[in-house]
């Protein structure tokens, strides 16, 4: 693990690999390492594979209030400005498929193709903000642990928890671990995100959209709709997995990810 300092801001981050750069971004409440065996995976099949840790979740700076995914995006351009990433393939699952959105709305020239990952592209009604404002406080007040043990079903897949229990337990270590503060600042930023539904047909470049076929956070209906949006999408729904595909069937997951890789045409800018 690297990390890099700008503006009071320390990211820790892993950067494994070389050859075209594939960049992946976590979703809440965890951190880089739920990305593990995509990193092993890619970064052996000839990619440079960038895993940052989100300001407030793993072993980036926790910075208390409220955190946008302008925020966010900010941070993930300025450390790959840092380490010399022109242009890129950029995925993200969930809350890490929002700050992709985000990242395209701010950056669409950097980026080479999109993974979006059990994610949705609307923004927060008017109940669901609520939800995030006091959840928030909850985890303030009681800490992550109670928080996590609640969402472990609807993460994982209540048969994979039982199936495979050390992906359980690496997700619930994950989010028991995140900082209260770091989570909070994030629910607090999501309910107040745009709507990136319009925004969809404008993405000009490739994308492949994700998701659990058992994901109650963001169902199969969702990653349709934003599939149906792009104008040049290819839609992945992989069986018996919840919210954490990469995870839960980390091979399928893969093979997925890897065709609509190959699929791509020679990047003008490589990596390193």
């Amino acid at each position: 693990m690297s990390t890099w300092s700008s503006e009071g801001i320390t990211l820790g981050y892993g950067d494994e690999g070389s050859g075209d750069p594939l960049v992946l971004v976590h979703g809440h409440p965890f951190d880089r390492t739920m990305w593990r065996p995509q990193v092993e995976h890619f970064s052996r099949a000839g990619w440079r594979v960038i895993t940052p840790d989100l300001r407030g979740y793993g072993v980036s700076t926790v910075v208390p209030g409220k955190t946008t995914l302008e925020g966010f995006a900010h941070d993930i351009a300025g450390l790959l400005d840092h380490l010399g990433v022109d242009s890129f393939v950029l995925g993200g699952l969930s809350m890490g498929g929002q700050i992709v959105m985000e990242f395209h709305r701010l950056f669409p020239g950097r980026i080479r193709a999109l993974l979006l990952a059990d994610t949705f592209a609307a923004a927060e009604t008017e109940e669901g903000r609520t939800w995030r404002y006091e959840m928030a406080e909850r985890l303030l007040r009681e800490g992550m642990a109670g928080y996590a043990e609640e969402v472990l079903p609807k993460m994982v897949a209540p048969r994979n928890i039982q199936a495979l229990p050390a992906v359980a337990e690496h997700v619930l270590t994950m989010m028991s671990g995140t900082s209260p503060e770091g989570a909070a600042a994030a629910l607090r930023g999501r309910a107040e995100r745009p709507d990136y539904t319009d925004m969809l047909r404008e993405i000009a470049v490739p994308t492949l959209v994700v998701v659990g076929s058992d994901d109650e956070f963001t169902p199969v209906e969702d990653a349709r709709l934003i599939h149906d949006r792009l104008p040049d999408a290819t839609l992945a729904v992989i069986d018996e997995a919840a919210h954490m595909p990469n995870l839960e069937r980390p091979a399928e997951f893969n093979a997925a990810l890897g065709r609509f890789l190959d699929s791509l045409s020679t990047p003008a800018v490589a990596g390193r």
